[in-house]
This record gives C-alpha cells, structure tokens and sequence, in this order.
C-alpha cells in the first residue's frame, strides 16, 4: 500500500501479514510509488526468501500489480475486495450526487421566480421532515450501509428516497448485489457464475458508470476471483497504514522524514 508520511509526499510500504502489526511488520519502505524503484528495492530480498510467500494482496492500481507480479512471481496476486466494494459505492453516490444539483438547480430557479412575484418560497416538505434537497444530503450514509444495518429513522428516508428517485435504488441495489457475491461465497467457481450474471445486470441498467466497473472487474477478473481461495484482504496493510498516520499525527506531523522512518524500522522492522 501507499502512505503520506508530509507534504503530501508518497512512500509504498511493503509489510508482512504475518507480524499481526508488531516487530516485523515492516518488510520494505520505498519513498515513491514507481513500480521501477519498488522492484528494484524488493528484488534485493533473496529469490528463495520471496518464493517463500504464497499470496500477495493489492488494491487495483496497476503499479501495484506489477510489483506484485515482478518482485513475488510465484504467488498468488489477489486484489482487494473492498477496493472494489469501494469503486461500487462511490457509482451509487455519484447518481446521488447529481440528483442533489439537479433539486438544487430546480429549487434556485423556483427562488428566482419568487422573488419576481414578491412571493416567499416555501419548499416542500416530505412526510420525514426533509425537504428534496435534505433527503438527497442525508442519505448519503444509508446508501453506504445494507438494509440489514439501518436504523428506523433510515428506513424511512430510504424509502423515501427510492420512491422519488428511482434510479438510486437501481444503483443501490447494483452495488449490494456486489457485495453480496463477496459475502455468501467460498467457491471460486461459484463466484464467476455469479459475478457474470451481475455483468448482465449491470449491462441491461445503461449505468455508465457501473459499466466502467464491470470492465475493471473484466481486466482484474483472476486476481479478484484468487479472494475466494481464503478470502484474503489487504485490511492488514491499510490496518498498519493508519498506524502510521496515528504515530505521525502522536508527534505533530514529521519535520525530519529519515529519522521518522529509522523509528518506525526500529519499531516495526
């Protein structure tokens, strides 16, 4: 994974699962994210030591892959499932969003048109309470969050939501669907077949921008099916990431990068 560690300056942290977070977590920091540089560093490790590893886990940068396959060549590359969950949660709230500035622009021009008549506009109110322009803002976290998992009060908004907006419960139930091949299955085989018929779905909803996820699926489809061998993440690495924030943000920030990273070899090295 890669990290911030000041001004926005990016290192790629190569660590060890099987260190749980402790003393030898940390395998490689490479300042950067070139893939060039990355190999380089994580070729000097011994050819016999780097067979010894049996999966590598990475999101979906293409960099990452690359690494992954020219420092490790004998193991199984899997990439993240909730990088994937991810790119489906942020096409849901992309229909949102957009919903949200059309009620905007609507609710603009009807304030314009008021205010030429000397008349006060009143919105209207739904029976939650909201106005259309609230409903699109609140719900943004029910839209993140499976029906299992929502409270009363979001029941409520999410009906709303879908009764008005149709086209953001087909987004929703698009990214669930998703998340739901990952969740309820263990067989790699099984997977494929359900993932083709998610293809299929997506395909006959013209969601373009859900179309571009199926294609991104389509181009990591073996990396993204090698999840269901044991259901490996990359939590650990984004688990040690916020470590390292968190040691960062305990001392203010970094003045001095070398030293902040001779500490955290010490540490975790």
């Amino acid at each position: 994974d890669e990290t911030s560690l000041s001004n926005g300056e990016l290192y790629t942290i190569l660590t060890n699962k099987g260190a749980n977070g402790k003393k030898g977590s940390i395998v490689a920091i490479v300042k950067g994210t070139k893939a060039d540089d990355v190999i380089s560093v994580g070729n000097k490790i011994p050819v016999e030591r780097r067979n010894i590893v049996k999966e590598v886990t990475v999101d979906m940068a293409g960099n990452m892959n690359l690494i992954a396959k020219k420092c490790f060549p004998r193991t199984e590359i899997v990439t993240d499932r909730f990088h994937v969950q991810k790119l489906a949660s942020e096409a849901v709230q992309e229909e949102r969003i957009r919903l949200r500035w059309e009620v905007i622009e609507i609710e603009n021009k009807a304030i314009a048109e008021a205010r030429k008549t000397e008349k006060t506009h009143r919105p209207e109110i739904l029976e939650n309470g909201d106005t259309h322009r609230q409903l699109l803002a609140r719900s943004r976290y029910v839209l993140f969050k499976p029906k299992t998992k929502w409270t009363a009060g979001q029941i409520e908004r999410a009906e709303i939501v879908f009764r008005l907006y149709p086209t953001i419960e087909k987004a929703y139930k698009l990214a669930q669907a998703l998340s739901y091949i990952y969740e309820n299955n263990t067989n790699k085989d099984a997977a494929r077949l359900k993932l083709t018929q998610w293809y299929n779905e997506v395909e006959s909803s013209n969601f373009k921008s859900f179309n571009t996820i199926a294609r991104s699926i389509q181009m990591h489809y073996k990396p993204i099916l090698n999840y269901f061998n044991n259901r490996s993440t990359n939590a650990s690495a984004e688990s040690f990431n916020a470590k390292i924030k968190e040691f960062r943000t305990m001392f203010r920030g970094v003045r001095d990068v070398r030293f902040f990273l001779f500490r955290l070899t010490k540490l975790y090295a």
